[in-house]
């Protein structure tokens, strides 16, 4: 059974910063695409970022392309995501998923195993 725990959430201010880790228990992590979500009441769950099996390659969502990076440590099982200049529109429950097929990483339906969210509200 893989399970992935989310941390780094948090509260901050506009303009500020937060590093959201995910760390991976279970199959072996370097199997998996790993790609966060972020979700709002009353929304439908959104693809934030992605990166691949060696991490080579990484994806982002054009509402956080340049202010967030995604990265990942095969070794320590762990993916991260470094936001930068948050804004009070990011503000939602974040989630690291993974993908064990070749589907499309931006749809939430193509994600084998997910955490259970971790929080970030941006105050403006």
């Amino acid at each position: 059974q893989v399970q992935l725990v989310e941390s780094g959430g948090g509260l901050v201010q506009a303009g500020g910063s937060l590093r959201l880790s995910c760390v991976v228990s279970g199959r072996t992590f370097s199997s998996y695409f790993m790609g966060w979500f972020r979700q709002v009441p009353g929304k439908e769950r959104e693809f934030v970022s992605g990166i691949s099996r060696t991490g080579g390659n990484t994806y982002y969502a054009d509402s956080v392309k340049g202010r967030f990076t995604i990265s990942r440590d095969n070794a320590k099982n762990t993916v991260t995501l470094q936001m930068n200049s948050l804004k009070p529109e990011d503000t939602a429950v974040y989630y690291c998923a993974a993908r064990w097929s070749t589907r499309p990483y931006d749809q939430r339906q193509s994600y084998d195993y997910w955490g259970q969210g971790t929080q970030v509200t941006v105050a403006a």
